[in-house]
């Protein structure tokens, strides 16, 4: 087989703060141990914009962003042997190896293989499968689904049911499965159990989906948007309240709501104040808080230790916990179930070329 490089559009964000530009871009074939996926659908996210915006430590310039994708795997490498041309796919960020020790260890799903190529914006061989008008491109989150075609590792792909709706699935590749598996795998949340949700977006409300499936009796949404609360009740919440309405500190309230705190709590913005509130809103004796948003670099949390000593636990996640290459292709036969939404989250589908506008919308919380 004689592969050919293929010209394709992408979206290259040539540089911190500025709009991201559709360009004719060659991506290269695959190396051994890689896979070349035609994406057909990518969902926005606001790690993605994080990034744009030059707050991100590791960002690089020029790249292709996206890690919210579903494609067609269009050929293999050498030594491939999971996928073939025409599996159906989802390119995953965090990837699963089978071999480093943190794929072996059943407590965690950070597979570390190549989180420093990764980190750096390039392939397990230290290069870039994109070039445009002369220049190399680089890779993000290992993924790049902001492109018509990618190139990703043999183990950053899963391979799903090719009877999935890749406009919905795609969404698996990050927000939905990151919620739904903060509020499972995370928190381990218990029926009858009383839980608060910090931001109402994509993430948001996927925790509440998890809570709600969990058998949680009582789901605080928190937003200060209320636009927001109407589709969070759809999806589970029992009540939303904004902190601005309120004469005292969020946490304060909650502990009053809920006489003496929640049982679980999840900080869904990656505020570290947010954060704070969070832990301090759990139940004394029992009360478990998850970390799931990304705070700019250089962020610290704070708490008076005393919210530990009294028995309250402090964690974070990544993706949810799900190991990535074995979870997908379930989380993916639970929606088609019909057990998990994917459906409800999708407020607008746009062509590719309208993509900084999917980007307004985001920012514009809508």
């Amino acid at each position: 087989v004689v592969f050919q490089v293929i010209k394709c559009k992408a979206a290259v964000a040539w540089g911190a703060g500025k709009p991201l530009s559709l360009e004719e871009v060659e991506v290269a074939p695959p190396k051994a141990h890689e896979v070349r996926i035609k994406i057909v659908a990518t969902a926005v996210c606001h790690t993605d914009a994080y990034t744009l915006s030059g707050a991100d430590p590791e960002g690089c310039f020029p790249v292709i962003l996206g890690h919210e994708g579903a494609g067609i795997v269009e050929s293999v490498g050498e030594g491939v042997t999971k996928v073939k041309p025409g599996d159906t796919v989802i390119p995953l960020y965090i990837p699963q190896c089978g071999e480093c020790k943190f794929c072996k260890n059943p407590k965690t799903n950070l597979c570390q293989k190549i989180r420093i190529t990764q980190g750096k914006g390039v392939m397990p061989d230290g290069t870039s499968r994109f070039t445009c008008k002369g220049k190399q491109i680089f890779h993000f989150m290992g993924t790049s689904t902001f492109s018509e075609y990618t190139v990703v590792a043999d183990i950053s792909v899963a391979k799903i049911g090719a009877a999935a709706p890749l406009d919905k699935v795609c969404l698996l590749g990050c927000g939905i499965s990151t919620g739904y598996g903060a509020a499972v795998n995370t928190a381990k949340v218990e029926p009858g159990s009383t839980c608060a949700v910090f931001g109402l977006g994509g993430v948001g409300l996927a925790v509440i989906m998890g809570c709600k499936i969990a058998g949680a009796s009582r789901i605080i949404g928190i937003d200060l948007n209320k636009d927001k609360y109407a589709k969070a009740k759809e999806f589970g919440a029992t009540e939303c309240i904004s902190p601005e309405d309120l004469k005292k500190p969020i946490q304060e309230v909650l502990v009053e709501m809920t006489d003496g705190g929640v049982d679980y709590s999840f900080e869904c913005i990656g505020n570290v104040g947010v954060m704070r509130a969070a832990l301090e809103a759990c139940h004394k004796g029992w009360g478990v808080s998850v970390i799931v948003g990304v705070a700019a670099a250089g962020q610290e949390i704070s708490t008076r230790p005393f919210q530990l000593v009294t028995g309250r636990t402090w964690k974070g996640t990544a993706f949810g916990g799900w190991k990535s290459v074995d979870s997908v292709p379930k989380l993916v036969t639970d929606y088609m179930s019909k057990k998990i939404k994917i459906d409800e989250f999708v407020t607008h589908t746009l062509p590719f070329d309208k993509i900084n506008e999917a980007f307004e919308l985001m920012h514009a919380g809508k």
